[in-house]
């Protein structure tokens, strides 16, 4: 059972990674108004959203403790995150500060899984 929670646990940091890999990606663009979500971060914040409820559900399993007011913050940040790139995903550029706050809580929903204990 370790070993599958390690599998999803590593799928979990391919999404995060391919999230901010977007917007990392599309920093040069934001600076010229030009910035847009790409589907690798559409596809990098789902993977999270479905491999961290995994995560939850192995972890429980195993009568492992699980923090549900961490999850339930992370999970918030996520779906907020989510339904930002989601609903912007086919427009043609995304304002600055729309943009910005992605990147923002992405990297605020990594600092409260590494910070957080």
């Amino acid at each position: 059972m370790d070993v599958l929670i390690h599998m999803f646990v590593g799928l979990h940091i391919i999404g995060i990674a391919a999230l901010l890999g977007g917007f990392l990606t599309q920093m040069k663009a934001m600076g010229q108004d030009a910035a847009r979500f790409t589907p690798a971060m559409l596809h990098g914040a789902l993977t999270m959203l479905v491999t961290g409820a995994v995560l939850v559900g192995l972890n429980q399993a195993q009568d492992h403790p699980v923090d549900s007011v961490k999850i339930g913050v992370k999970l918030a940040v996520l779906v907020v995150v989510l339904g930002l790139v989601y609903v912007k995903r086919d427009d043609e550029k995304v304002e600055k500060p729309l943009f910005g706050l992605v990147g923002l809580l992405t990297v605020v929903n990594i600092f409260i899984a590494v910070l957080w204990t």
